[in-house]
């Protein structure tokens, strides 16, 4: 049978787990080695070449999970997109960008692309011709995060792949909000997807890692210069990759349900004044969402009230964690404003409709019932 026609589940669990060929253990054996046999007949094993066989076993997973021909394994979210933008700009070239994209993105773009002589132009995410007009001669990469980090922002991915096929550029996009569980963006003919492992992949807030999946036309093009930058995963982090993977399906599944059943009892809240969720019939891309995602993750991002405050509710929770990050197993939530997006600047928050109120919330996989209790104790604190 054909991972083309296996269960997500299936694929999560058995694709491309080694063999304990001596022993018959039940979980792909770890090979810990930094230094392999040159002899060997598979070719020069190497950490940093992205080769070795935990490396291989997981990267075929990653890309069965992707439907895409290969895929690289990175030291972090980061690395995996910073890596798979330089592999297709140089100095001189443009891109193009949706304006809502994640903090980190957006200062490797306005910062360091600046030293490389890299420019760069903003769009609405929504609209078609804003990214149409800014094209140039010298453009080469289109950029987008769809869902976007934290206004969920949803992007018609069958546009954008038109868009670049037709002008000859790379289409490219962070898929961490969506997992593979729930998008699959290259069989709407994204060239590039990017993951932070370090989420719903990792899934335990225990792992850092980033992956890309892409053609193997484009992954050799990555290759060529990752294997210079040194951003490989140790061996050990790749183990525990794999295992987390495992259970990538029904963790995810479990987001996705609590996350529209809390996403839906805060739309209906006299306390909460604007939730943004695609899985909301209210959300402005909710059709776009329906046709090309499975589920709608388990990010959800609101405000309060006026007159309420966003500080003094996350710190009345109990359940529900003040930490970085989404994506683990527990519940957690915090201001973007102050934390993921602080390093973007007030006004360029502004320009990406986050205000300092915001509140992103990533719904672990408790009871739903108890997370509602806890968001309706905190709200009583604070009125």
């Amino acid at each position: 049978m054909s991972d083309k026609v296996k269960g997500i589940n299936t694929v999560c669990i058995h694709s491309g787990e080694l063999h304990d060929l001596e022993y018959g253990g039940a979980v792909s054996p770890l090979y810990m080695a930094t230094s392999y046999d040159y002899q060997v007949k598979s070719g020069d094993l190497y950490p940093r070449y992205f080769n070795t066989p935990n490396q291989q076993a997981l990267c075929q997973k990653i890309s069965d999970l992707e439907h895409c021909e290969a895929s690289l394994i990175f030291g972090s979210g980061m690395a995996a997109i910073t890596n798979a933008l330089m592999a297709f700009l140089h100095s001189g070239d443009h891109i193009v960008v949706q304006t809502s994209i994640y903090g980190g993105t957006y200062h490797f773009l306005t910062e360091l692309c600046a030293h490389y002589g890299i420019s760069h132009d903003f769009v609405d995410g929504s609209d078609q011709k804003a990214f149409s007009d800014k094209i140039k001669t010298n453009t080469k990469v289109i950029y987008i995060e769809s869902p976007s980090n934290p206004l969920l922002e949803v992007i018609d991915l069958n546009m954008i792949s038109a868009l670049a096929k037709s002008r000859d550029l790379v289409s490219i996009i962070d898929n961490t909000m969506a997992s593979p569980v729930n998008q699959n963006p290259a069989l709407f003919g994204v060239d590039v997807v990017v993951h932070s492992a370090t989420k719903y992949m990792g899934g335990h807030s225990d792992i850092l890692a980033g992956t890309i999946s892409c053609s193997k036309a484009h992954r050799d093009r990555i290759f060529s210069s990752a294997k210079m930058f040194g951003a490989n995963l140790s061996e050990y982090t790749i183990w525990l990759l794999e295992r987390s993977i495992k259970t990538m399906g029904l963790r995810v599944a479990c987001h996705n349900a609590n996350a529209q059943f809390i996403a839906e009892w805060l739309e209906a809240h006299p306390s909460i004044a604007k939730v943004h969720y695609p899985g909301l019939k209210s959300h402005a891309s909710h059709e776009i969402a329906k046709r090309q995602m499975k589920g709608f993750s388990g990010v959800i991002s609101f405000e309060l009230a006026a007159g309420l405050n966003a500080e003094q509710f996350l710190e009345a929770l109990r359940v529900i964690k003040r930490s970085l990050s989404f994506a683990g197993v527990e519940s957690t939530a915090l201001l973007p404003a102050a934390t993921s997006h602080s390093i973007v600047g007030e006004q360029a928050r502004k320009t990406m409709g986050i205000s300092d109120h915001l509140i992103r919330l990533s719904v672990g996989i408790e009871d739903v019932e108890d997370l509602i209790r806890d968001i309706t104790q905190a709200i009583n604190v604070i009125k």
